[in-house]
């Protein structure tokens, strides 16, 4: 029988960086009984991303963040959307290159992740936000 249910996840952040939720999401699919679907996670903001990356080395994540700070810096006077600040452009810009929404497999009640990957909401920001992310899943 097909069944399909949704969940929000708040995520709070600091700084910009990234900030792993595999375990929330994890728990919520578990708790949903479903063996084979599709999971679909959104997040419901312009200036930060979802992404799914390695979660063993940091410095693969931070290496990311050196890479979009030499791409896109803060402060470029390419930019006049400057209204919440020098970061506030760039964000968006960090945002349109990467993405907003992931879709993975569910199989045999679990995740379809690779061994070394973790699901991230990177903050492109500096200051403190609330971020949510819409969570769908459908399967049997």
């Amino acid at each position: 029988m097909l069944r399909q249910g949704t969940h929000e996840i708040e995520v709070s952040t600091r700084v910009r960086g990234f900030y792993e939720i595999t375990g929330p999401v994890t728990d919520w699919v578990r708790q949903q009984v479903i063996e084979d679907g599709l999971l679909t996670l959104h997040l419901r903001h312009t200036s930060a991303s979802l992404l799914i990356q390695e979660n063993a080395d940091p410095e693969v994540r931070r290496d990311l963040e050196r890479f979009f700070s030499r791409l896109v810096p803060d402060g470029d006077s390419i930019f006049r959307h400057t209204a919440e600040g020098e970061d506030d452009m760039p964000a968006h810009v960090r945002t349109a290159l990467t993405a907003v929404n992931l879709s993975i497999p569910i199989v045999a009640g679990q995740l379809a992740l690779g061994t070394w990957q973790g699901i991230y909401v990177w903050e492109h920001r500096q200051q403190p936000h609330s971020r949510r992310v819409a969570a769908h899943i459908i399967g049997e």
